[in-house]
């Protein structure tokens, strides 16, 4: 897919690590380095969606974050249509803004419950537009609430008289109105019951083919990744240690840590269901804080070797397919 649509985002080497303060009672206790993201490079496509996974706390979100400027980048590159924002002033991030939306993980808590839902959708307009007039704003509103499936006549309500999914088509709606190339959707579905993730799923699908956007989409859920991404990018405490096309990754996973997240996804067969072996992952997840030196997966990996503990990988291969392991070759 890559190989027809033209760049849009250029992630390089991005590492995201944060100071954290010593509980020492000594003054002379130094600072320990938390690294939430440590060195993950990734592209991103025209029309394209990128899926990211991981457990909780492997650095998902902050590397969104990162992407958008919410939370700033120690080292790498952010290079957005040969442009990097990481280098960029204040005056020139504000206007790509513009281009990259975001749609966060909990619904009802990402909107002002004081501003009723026209006004919500309306405020990146007025902060972006400010030259166009109260009716044209207006007009503009409701026909991005038609096209995420909200009536026009609830303009005036606020937040607490909708659903969660309600809440999340007008967080969609204000990530829209200002029709931009990319939106980061931060774990949009995992607050809602699954009929309901279904359909925002598929409303993103179909915005998505409407519009032209590209997606970079975080989900604990593979049946849900699977069913939306054309690439997944797989993290684990920070690190990249799989990407590949979507249905490549899901048919002959590589890396040891991707196979025990894909044996814990259900299987609608029965039958397959009950004679599936789902690869456990011994010992609890490593601090970021104190990572193991080497491959930082190399303590719960069941193919672990000497060699592990000396050498950290890098992600190797193509782009159909690349690992970061030392004992496995794509």
């Amino acid at each position: 897919m890559s190989s027809n649509k033209s760049l849009l985002l250029d992630v390089k080497n991005l590492k995201v690590h944060f100071s954290i303060a010593s509980k020492s009672a000594w003054p002379w206790s130094q600072p320990s380095n938390l690294k939430a993201v440590d060195g993950v490079n990734v592209r991103l496509y025209e029309g394209e969606t990128l899926g990211v996974v991981g457990e909780s706390g492997c650095g998902k979100s902050t590397f969104a974050r990162a992407i958008i400027g919410l939370v700033e980048a120690t080292e790498g590159e952010v290079v957005w249509l040969g442009q990097d924002l990481t280098k960029m002033r204040s005056v020139q991030r504000r206007e790509t803004r513009k281009e990259i939306q975001m749609i966060f993980q909990d619904p009802l808590a990402s909107l002002n419950p004081r501003m009723a839902v026209g006004a919500i959708i309306a405020e990146p307009l007025e902060t972006f537009y400010p030259e166009l007039s109260k009716d044209e704003v207006k007009e503009r509103v409701k026909e991005m609430m038609t096209k995420v499936g909200l009536l026009p006549n609830v303009i005036n309500r606020y937040p607490h008289e909708f659903s969660g999914g309600q809440c999340q088509r007008i967080g969609i709606a204000r990530a829209l109105i200002l029709k931009p190339k990319m939106i980061i959707c931060d774990e949009p579905v995992s607050a809602l019951d699954v009929s309901i993730q279904a359909q925002v799923v598929n409303l993103l699908k179909e915005l998505q083919k409407e519009l032209g956007l590209s997606l970079v989409f975080i989900a604990h859920d593979l049946s849900v990744v699977k069913h939306i991404s054309d690439r997944v990018l797989v993290m684990y405490l920070g690190n990249a240690v799989e990407l590949g096309e979507s249905d490549a990754l899901f048919a002959d996973p590589k890396h040891p840590y991707t196979r025990a997240l894909m044996s814990a996804v259900p299987i609608p067969d029965p039958k397959l269901e009950r004679e599936k072996v789902i690869q456990m992952l011994e010992g609890d997840l490593p601090s970021p804080i104190n990572p193991p030196s080497g491959c930082v997966f190399r303590t719960r990996c069941p193919q672990a070797t000497d060699i592990c503990a000396q050498t950290k990988p890098t992600i190797q291969g193509t782009d159909v397919h690349a690992v970061s392991c030392l004992n496995v070759s794509v």
